[in-house]
């Protein structure tokens, strides 16, 4: 299967299977860019689409992936507020560099090194979210529960 996807979605893909999910992940016609065009691609509501946000922690310069509900806004104070962490915008080369993908469609997994996360536990109160794999036309359906160990991530109150 992985084969027959383009290669960033093929990453995820392999990720997800050496990882022992069974995940699989979609490309579709339309874009899933944006969580409304994801949304609207797959047929679910923008709550259930898990975006995929990557920040610089500002005092270390490293990478900081959030995960959040489609429907909110990222509240960097309350994330400061939970985690002492002070996060600032990331340009889209420091993005590519530390996920191995680019904004539009980055994965909450397969990085090309460990990220530390936050997740947003909104998405908990959904049976079935949506992340993007790789591309802004890929997308891999899985459960809230999922993202702990896929992640290693840290639940916040983290919608503004």
């Amino acid at each position: 299967m992985a084969s027959e996807l383009r290669k960033s979605a093929g990453q995820v893909q392999q990720f997800l299977q050496e990882k022992g999910f069974s995940f699989e992940v979609k490309e579709l016609s339309s874009s899933t860019r944006t969580a409304k065009e994801a949304a609207d691609s797959i047929g679910c509501t923008v709550s259930q689409i898990a975006k995929s946000l990557i920040f610089k922690d500002k005092a270390t310069d490293t990478p900081v992936l959030v995960i959040a509900s489609g429907t909110n806004r990222v509240d960097l104070k309350k994330i400061k507020a939970a985690t002492g962490i002070i996060l600032g915008s990331a340009e889209a080369d420091f993005v590519r560099h530390h996920t191995g993908f680019a904004i539009g469609g980055i994965p909450p997994v397969g990085h090309a090194s460990p990220i530390k996360t936050f997740i947003d536990k909104d998405l908990k109160s959904h049976d079935r979210i949506w992340a993007a794999a790789g591309t802004p036309f890929a997308v891999f359906p899985l459960t809230p529960a999922d993202l702990d160990p896929l992640t290693g991530g840290t639940w916040l109150d983290l919608a503004g």
